[in-house]
């Protein structure tokens, strides 16, 4: 589709000018003599860009540029003038002009920044698309007076600098509680940078956290920033804080202390400005009665502690969440949307779930591949969580095997199948899906015998 023009000049020679260049050149054009038809016009068609003339009588270009970007901020222009001066450039772009270009017009010129400016319109939509896309990923769900009252302290807590410590078990939905207080944060523009504090081993704890120069030890053949060092500004996440080690906690908790550290290998002080939200699923007071955490640590961090809660205390929220899940997994899969009977809705709100919210996702995701029909019933529910299913379709663990090696092969090749089928055998996409390299699953595809017609 053909990009709009809206060519806005008190000239109408100017304007059919322009208008079978660009139009040779395949754009749609639009013209306009004055500003307020300007206005109009783009009211009516909402051009991709406008070329628009300064000095015009009545309202001149400038005020016109201001109404443009005061309706429509994301909308590029152009300004023209043939009396141009470097004030007048500068004071169009401070308000919000992309280019400035003089007449008589250079032909190479107009095109080359037409083409830069509908670059660049089109990259701020998708960057638009993708902040929206966002916000909706991390939109915590559930209307339950729990998450009710955990909205609204978010909502407190976000706009300001203050640490927090997120408690709550496994799966349910700390890292999406940390991501929504960065996004309606002041620091939202910059990143947060998220570290798992149990994955990094002891001897990297340095490296990983603040860095490294070129040289600093073997393998060190470029300087690296640290995760503190690539959070300044923004926010960094300390995911399972609970899970780190004594050591790691001793040098974490000197950088939190004066926000400023040297990288390894270096002798430069590196100052940083970072908030900082950590999470855990262990009873932090209890582990510093074990000796596994520093309680002055607890004590930096826990500035603003606050509680997601388990599933089976929202359980009035698990029908929206399996709406939810089913609209995303449809998008990101092209799956037919099924849908949940409210039999088995009613089921799912009678289990205990010690998997939380994600063990739920993890659920639909499965009645969403496995299920024949558009409606999901209780029946179809399989154990646990429905205590009468007869574990259609499921693994009984008696019948996989003699020992548990027999097992464990028995379910991943059953496992595997599953999954290639559900990416059409493609097997990039399959491995990306479940975590491995695309040379294992070649090599599981090969010791299973397995292929695409099904066969083992």
């Amino acid at each position: 589709m053909a990009s709009t023009i809206l060519v806005v000049d008190d000239e109408q020679s100017i304007l059919d000018s322009l208008e079978g260049i660009l139009g040779d050149e395949g754009y749609e054009v639009v013209k306009a003599l004055s500003g307020p038809e300007a206005l109009d016009k783009i009211k009516e068609t909402i051009p991709d860009l406008v070329l628009l003339d300064i000095w015009m009588p009545g309202m001149d270009g400038i005020d016109t540029l201001v109404k443009i970007k005061e309706k429509y901020p994301a909308l590029q222009v152009v300004m023209m003038s043939g009396h141009g001066t470097i004030e007048t450039a500068v004071k169009a772009t401070k308000l919000g002009a992309y280019d400035f270009i003089e007449k008589p017009l250079s032909l190479e010129k107009l095109l080359l920044t037409i083409n830069n400016a509908l670059d660049y319109y089109r990259l701020s939509q998708e960057v638009s698309l993708l902040k929206e896309k966002q916000k909706k990923q991390y939109t915590i769900t559930g209307k339950s007076p729990v998450i009710v009252r955990l909205k609204e302290q978010i909502t407190k807590v976000a706009p300001t600098d203050a640490w927090v410590l997120i408690m709550g078990e496994n799966g349910t939905g700390k890292e999406l509680v940390a991501h929504t207080i960065h996004r309606l944060s002041p620091r939202n523009a910059k990143p947060m940078v998220e570290v798992n504090c149990a994955a990094i081993p002891e001897d990297l704890i340095e490296s990983e956290l603040f860095g490294h120069e070129k040289g600093a030890f073997t393998g060190a053949s470029t300087m690296r920033k640290g995760k503190f060092d690539l959070a300044h500004k923004g926010t960094i996440f300390l995911d399972e804080i609970g899970d780190m080690s004594l050591k790691a906690q001793s040098k974490v908790l000197r950088l939190l202390q004066e926000q400023k550290f040297e990288r390894v290998g270096g002798t430069k002080t590196i100052e940083v400005d970072v908030r900082v939200i950590a999470a855990t699923n262990k009873d932090l007071e209890e582990e510093i009665k074990k000796g596994n955490f520093r309680e002055d640590l607890y004590y930096r961090v826990n500035v603003i502690p606050l509680k997601v809660p388990p599933l089976r205390e929202r359980v009035e929220d698990i029908p929206e969440l399996v709406n939810v899940f089913i609209k995303e997994f449809s998008l990101l899969t092209n799956i037919q949307p099924k849908r949940f009977s409210d039999g088995a809705l009613e089921l799912l709100m009678q289990y205990h779930w010690p998997g939380n919210v994600r063990e739920l996702k993890n659920l639909v995701e499965r009645m969403m591949i496995l299920s024949p029909s558009e409606v999901i019933e209780a029946d179809d529910i399989p154990a646990p969580f429905n205590q009468h299913s007869p574990r259609k379709g499921e693994f009984d663990p008696t019948l996989l095997g003699n020992s548990l090696k027999e097992a464990k092969k028995e379910f991943e090749k059953a496992f595997l199948e599953r999954k290639l089928k559900q990416f059409n055998w493609n097997i990039s996409q399959t491995a990306e899906a479940i975590g491995i390299e695309r040379s294992n699953l070649h090599k599981k595809i090969k010791l299973y015998g397995l292929d695409s017609g099904g066969g083992r």
